[in-house]
């Protein structure tokens, strides 16, 4: 069944949030809302982020979805310098020998908008449950958030500054920034020094990425303390490689409140896999039985 989708403008955002058909507004069952973040150079109405809010509609309401304690909606827009917000499609370049498509500004860029669409989360669930329910028709009770690539990464960052929070699904994403972007600038002879990684930004990764948190404590000082974390990658991905993941995720505590479950798909390179997909599904369906 193909979930329904309204278009709301939220503080200039344009917002597509996806429900199923047998979820009305009569319906009392509270709601758990699942933002899913597009990959760079796209946006929020690609095929793969529609077919994956389907797939996991079809997974969550599905005839072997047991009793669901909760209905879902799952959110969509677009990340900054993309879509309908697309500026400059230069600036979503990597570096380049070819001046057409070299883009100097790629490690700053690409944090930027990581941390920025972070930010649109976490202004979007101050902001729209009003737009949403207004007259309180409804009541949202738990947030998640998942993404493909660029969308994968801005999970990880959310996941680590958001506490309300509670679920995350980054796929192709990496949750160790300078991990994965020193390996993307030696491929390029790119130096990890002013202009292309500039001093103040390097101070700001430095101390609030991910990977420089306290993620193996086992206690509420650990932002991902308590967080149910579905990790989806691909073996053979060049890309965002399995490797610049690795060491945060395997050392990543989540506390026996959380959940954490690790997939590197064999043969599967920089792509949101099928499996991938019903993976995701899954998980979104045990959360809905809480």
């Amino acid at each position: 069944m193909q979930p329904t989708k309204q278009t709301l403008l939220i503080g200039g955002l344009l917002v597509d949030v996806y429900s199923h058909p047998t979820s009305t507004s009569s319906s009392t069952n509270p709601i758990h809302a699942l933002f899913f973040l597009h990959g760079r150079f796209d946006s929020a109405q690609d095929q793969y982020i529609v077919d994956t809010i389907k797939v996991i509609f079809d997974e969550s309401y599905g005839s072997g979805a047991g009793e669901r304690k909760k209905d879902l909606i799952v959110i969509a827009f677009d990340h900054r310098n993309h879509g309908t917000r697309l500026v400059n499609q230069q600036r979503n370049f990597a570096w380049s020998k070819e001046p057409a498509e070299n883009n100097d500004q790629h490690a700053v860029d690409m944090y930027t908008i990581q941390t920025g669409t972070a930010q649109d989360v976490s202004f979007l669930i101050d902001h729209l449950p009003s737009s949403l329910y207004p007259s309180g028709e409804r009541t949202i009770v738990e947030w998640g958030m998942g993404g493909v690539s660029l969308g994968g990464h801005s999970t990880w960052i959310a996941l680590s500054r958001e506490p309300r929070l509670t679920l995350g699904i980054p796929i192709i994403g990496c949750p160790d920034y300078m991990k994965l972007i020193s390996r993307r600038a030696q491929s390029s002879n790119i130096p990890l020094s002013p202009p292309y990684f500039p001093t103040s930004f390097m101070t700001y990764v430095e101390r609030y990425d991910p990977a420089q948190l306290v993620y193996r404590t086992k206690d509420a000082s650990n932002p991902f303390f308590g967080k149910k974390v579905l990790v989806l990658s691909g073996k053979e991905d060049k890309l965002v490689p399995w490797v610049a993941s690795a060491e945060f995720v395997e050392g990543l505590e989540v506390g026996e409140g959380g959940v954490k479950r690790v997939v590197v798909e064999e043969g599967a390179g920089h792509e949101c896999t099928s499996g991938m997909q019903r993976e995701a599904g899954l998980f979104v369906r045990e959360w809905l039985r809480l």
